[in-house]
């Protein structure tokens, strides 16, 4: 069977990671079974979660998690997607987890309210004394990588101009469908759910979750994937 490597449910959701959920979802999606490891961080192969271990076989990163599911078990995510939709959702993709993703990373752990709320939780098992030490020299880390990237080059108003952009798009090109191409489900959006899903966090206030919580489509996608895929997780 399947081993995915995971943080863990958080914020009312399967995992706090939007890339573990997204994996999570693909694997929902191809009716494969796995069980989850919390405690293989300090192993992962690039240094971030998810990877997996099928029968041995060790693969990092959600995108190429896809593809070794597609190629081992005979598995296409976008199977009845014209070409020109195929590539849509590739660009859907990488729009949310080369882009958007940032903007949901510097909300987290750079505003101090949503850092209190929400990643510094994850530290409760560091020895206390140098707990607050370990969180300053982890979000300075996370702070360089911004800058780097070049959206922590930015003001606060001009992340969130940033961020409606995204989202918009993302609500436009679902419209009234169930699914971003139509009734079922493709790669895409187990991205865009994952993304979505972790944007609606109640406890992380962001324009990031206002522009997605202003947008009744989304939240209703939302809803669906979780009812569909992790009934357990249905928000009430």
């Amino acid at each position: 069977m399947i081993k995915l490597y995971s943080f863990g449910p958080y914020f009312g959701l399967p995992d706090a990671s939007p890339f573990v959920l997204k994996t999570m979802t693909l694997l929902k999606f191809a009716g494969l079974r796995y069980v989850e490891d919390h405690s293989g961080f300090g192993r992962a192969p690039k240094g971030k979660l998810p990877y997996i271990d099928d029968d041995g076989k060790i693969v990092a990163d959600s995108t190429f998690i896809r593809l070794y599911l597609e190629k081992t078990y005979g598995i296409d995510f976008d199977a009845g997607l014209t070409a020109e939709q195929r590539a849509a959702g590739w660009a859907i993709e990488k729009m949310l987890e080369e882009h958007y993703y940032w903007l949901m990373v510097q909300a987290r752990w750079i505003d101090d309210g949503n850092f209190a709320r929400g990643p510094a939780q994850f530290f409760a098992r560091a020895p206390a004394l140098i707990r607050p030490l370990i969180k300053a020299l982890i979000r300075k880390k996370i702070a360089r990588s911004l800058t780097a990237q070049g959206l922590g080059r930015h003001s606060n108003d001009e992340l969130a101009v940033l961020a409606r952009r995204d989202i918009e798009a993302l609500a436009v090109l679902l419209g009234d469908k169930p699914y971003l191409f139509g009734e079922a489900p493709s790669a895409a959006d187990a991205t865009a759910f994952a993304m979505v899903a972790e944007s609606l966090v109640v406890e992380l206030r962001s324009p990031l979750s206002e522009a997605v919580a202003s947008r009744p489509n989304l939240v209703a996608y939302r809803d669906r994937v979780l009812a569909a895929y992790f009934p357990s997780y249905v928000v009430a």
